[in-house]
């Protein structure tokens, strides 16, 4: 496997855990302290949009937590079993945009049928109250 780049920091137990378990499965990285690649970890910060850590750099693409991995695990599997695309960078931030809005448009849906159940057991509960 490639050599990853991880961008951590000094207090985060949660890197520190992402790094032990990348040594327990033999991945090689180089570990980057965000506050002494300030300027790099700037531009990525400004690119992903997420100033989290551990962000993990490998085979020109970032993960971060949360957005892209759960737990230690997550990521490894990810790590080894990792493709690069055979379609074109436009092709898929189009269809990781297309797929963002139906994620959008699920969730409101569902936020709107709860503040619709919301909104009714109100209405009945103020409706026994005036009784």
């Amino acid at each position: 496997m490639e050599k990853i780049t991880i961008y951590t920091n000094e207090t985060c137990p949660y890197c520190k855990q992402i790094k032990e378990e990348l040594n327990k499965e033999n991945i090689e990285f180089n570990e980057k302290l965000t506050k002494d690649y300030k300027e790099d970890w700037k531009n990525i910060s400004s690119l992903t949009g997420l100033p989290n850590v551990p962000t993990i750099y490998f085979k020109n693409n970032y993960f971060v937590p949360s957005r892209d991995f759960s737990n230690a695990q997550h990521l490894i599997n990810i790590l080894n079993n990792f493709e690069e695309s055979k379609f074109s960078i436009d092709k898929q931030v189009f269809e990781k945009v297309k797929t963002l809005n139906h994620n959008i448009n699920i969730a409101f849906g569902r936020l709107d049928k709860l503040l619709r159940e919301i909104e009714t057991k109100i209405n009945k509960d103020e409706y026994k109250s005036t009784d």
